[in-house]
């Protein structure tokens, strides 16, 4: 069970006293292997406060990666549950970015990762939360990182600001703790926020999964990819959509690029070119393929499958450099790796009911090659790619 935190531990963790006793905590391994020995050492330098103090030191080293980059964050404060559902720092910056200028509250601040990114860019920047512990921490957070919006503990159904842009993010677990998809059970549930937003510019970040037809209220609904990874769908009220839909894909190194619904999406249905090409996951969840295909000049292998063909890939992506393809079957594939010496082999499927890691271990490659393979459906037709792996 994830260590709860109480406002007395906060106070602590905030003042000299905790900062060191954490400090002291943060030599500690805290492995598997060394948390019985960990913790008597933690009892002995901090005292009583020292679940506190570790569960901070914990979900700091978590934080790393999610908050890199932002200034201060090495000297936040986290519950495990806000941690998790909190954006990492690029997600969060992109939205604030759109919103820069505006009067902003967040309500469902939590411990405030996306509130520091949007008192960063708003002209002025509220937030407040239900949770006394998160706000406090919220508090703490915001002075690390050189921002001070105004702090108040309000419930998000009930406003307590006007003529503001509205930001939520509703927390997504059932009371026992369980990830949900249902707008219905969001904490607070979705119709309800946009009940209570209404004739308000509302911006609600959620699951990447959860379906438009059940937000008739959201314009736009952009997905958010970082490093490949579909991170959240944010979805923008008619005041702020600028289009239907559109895919934000980020890189960690700070490159981004988007597609919207608002291009050109005519393109051909063909046969294999040089290189296929597997779109990042905020494309194909927001039904932007053809989009993506028509502005880079790839064309599609079957209408109803994502993966795109064409003789030069997008720049800065990693695609497939088609070696040979043939009719997919088991048998087949198993002689193509042998003839090539393939012993790795990553594999890609769409379209095909076949799941990756069963079939690696039935095909047994044994060689001294690499190689990527790509199964995928043509019409009815199941077939196999033998590519290379590059990034032009």
């Amino acid at each position: 069970m994830p260590y709860a935190f109480s406002l007395d531990d906060v106070a602590f963790l905030r003042s000299e006293q905790g900062e060191r006793a954490v400090a002291a905590c943060a030599e500690l391994p805290l492995t598997d292997a060394t948390r019985i020995a960990d913790v008597g050492t933690a009892r002995r330098l901090v005292g009583e406060r020292y679940a506190a103090a570790l569960e901070t030191v914990v979900l700091r080293r978590k934080a790393v990666s999610k908050l890199a980059g932002l200034p201060g964050a090495d000297r936040w404060l986290f519950t495990g549950d806000a941690l998790q559902q909190a954006s990492a720092a690029p997600v969060a910056a992109v939205r604030a970015r759109r919103l820069a200028g505006r009067d902003v509250h967040d309500v469902t601040c939590s411990i405030g990762a996306d509130l520091v990114a949007l008192a960063g860019a708003a002209a002025r920047c509220v937030g407040s939360d239900v949770d006394e512990v998160r706000l406090a921490m919220a508090a703490h957070n915001s002075a690390r990182s050189g921002v001070s919006p105004l702090l108040v503990r309000a419930d998000a159904l009930r406003p307590v600001t006007r003529n503001c842009v509205v930001v939520a993010d509703p927390a997504r677990r059932d009371s026992s703790g369980r990830r949900t998809w249902r707008p219905e059970d969001f904490v607070p549930a979705l119709d309800e926020l946009a009940r209570a937003c209404a004739g308000r510019d509302l911006v609600v970040k959620c699951a990447p999964g959860l379906d438009p037809a059940a937000v008739p209220w959201a314009r736009e609904v952009e997905l958010v990819s970082l490093d490949g990874q579909v991170r959240e769908a944010c979805l923008w009220s008619e005041g702020l959509a600028t289009v239907g839909r559109r895919a934000t894909v980020l890189r960690s190194d700070g490159t981004q690029w988007t597609v919207t619904d608002a291009e050109p999406d005519d393109v051909p249905v063909g046969e294999p070119g040089e290189w296929i090409v597997d779109p990042d996951g905020a494309v194909v969840r927001a039904g932007l393929v053809r989009h993506y295909a028509a502005r880079h000049g790839l064309w599609q292998l079957d209408e109803r499958i994502a993966y795109l063909t064409g003789d030069e890939p997008p720049p800065g992506v990693r695609a497939f450099r088609v070696l040979e393809f043939e009719n997919y079957s088991e048998k087949a594939l198993r002689a193509t790796l042998r003839r090539h010496d393939i012993g790795r082999v990553e594999i890609l499927v769409r379209g095909l009911d076949i799941d990756p890691n069963t079939l690696r271990r039935r095909l047994k490659p044994k060689g001294s090659g690499e190689a990527s393979v790509v199964l995928t459906r043509i019409g009815r037709t199941p077939t196999s790619f033998l590519c290379r792996a590059e990034r032009p």
